[in-house]
């Protein structure tokens, strides 16, 4: 089974920027729709964005604009550049893929925290 590892969250002020990786096992990570989803305190899980194999790209209407879904086959990784951030993008940030999340499938990984706060 794939498992995901993200990274890259902290804490940062309000305009600031971040950086999330995650790092896919597994050979055919490059044929996966890949998401990043975020879940705040009290609230659920979240579709943030989205990227096909080709490269395609989906964002929730909160983010687009300030964020960018990218990837990269080579390395089984896919990433989440956020800019412009507000306290409001305050959650724990998860990646997955898409179609296993879709199907109620998805075996979800630790998440990494993004806290923006001045």
């Amino acid at each position: 089974q794939v498992q995901f590892a993200e990274s890259g969250g902290g804490l940062v002020q309000p305009g600031g920027s971040l950086r999330l990786s995650c790092a896919a096992s597994g050979s055919i990570f490059s044929i996966y729709v890949m998401g990043w989803y975020r879940q705040a305190p009290g609230k659920q899980r979240e579709l943030v964005a989205t990227i096909t194999s080709g490269g395609s790209t989906n964002y929730a209407d909160s983010v687009k604009g300030r964020f960018t879904i990218s990837r990269d086959n080579a390395k089984n990784t896919v990433y989440l550049h956020m800019n412009s951030l507000k306290p409001e993008d305050t959650a724990v940030y998860y990646c997955n893929n898409q179609q296993t999340v879709v199907a109620r499938i998805a075996s979800w990984g630790q998440g990494t925290q993004v806290t923006v706060s001045s």
